[in-house]
């Protein structure tokens, strides 16, 4: 059994919720988010709460129980007060700047890079050397931080990168003379 699963997702004012067979559409003020359920998990609505309960009894339907719910409190959370991640460049030169809906990175590489940022996401740059993704999906922000990431990840010596913030590079000792 899922203690997860178990959990009553709260609905808050101002977030409109509607259940259509397996498919969930929920609004808030940050935006709206639709997502198809498996068919294993039974979705009911009871005053500002909705609970999800198991449709069969396969293995594999416990197994999706608790990963429902979370997914759809997830929603619930993204449209109603939004989800952050922040990373921080660490090097002598590196920096980023937004222009439009794009992230201009300097690396250290012959050329800046430009990263196109996807819709749904906002990016916010703090002392060219900490940027702040903002969204209403968990699952698009942790994409575009870790393709962010991809350019330019830690190196365990200097530990010039990009990296996640309170994210701990273990340090290598260099040669010895």
């Amino acid at each position: 059994m899922s203690r997860i699963g178990k959990k009553p997702v709260t609905i808050p004012s101002g977030v409109e919720l509607k259940i259509d067979k397996q498919s969930v559409q929920v609004k808030g003020k940050l935006g709206t988010l639709t997502r198809e359920f498996h068919k294993h998990v039974l979705l009911e609505i009871n005053n500002n709460e909705v609970n999800v309960k198991l449709n069969s009894k396969k293995r594999d339907a416990y197994a999706i129980w608790g990963l429902s719910r979370a997914l759809l409190n997830n929603m619930v959370v993204g449209v109603s007060d939004g989800f952050q991640k922040v990373l921080e460049i660490n090097g002598v030169g590196y920096r980023a700047a937004v222009s439009g809906k794009v992230l201009k990175l300097t690396l250290g590489f012959s050329h800046p890079v430009d990263y196109p940022l996807p819709d749904g996401i906002e990016v916010k740059v703090e002392k060219t050397t900490r940027v702040i993704v903002k969204g209403i999906d968990p699952e698009v922000i942790g994409k575009v931080c870790a393709e962010i990431r991809e350019f330019r990840p830690p190196e365990p010596y200097k530990g010039k990168g990009i990296r996640y913030e309170g994210e701990y590079i273990l340090r290598k000792e260099g040669k010895k003379k």
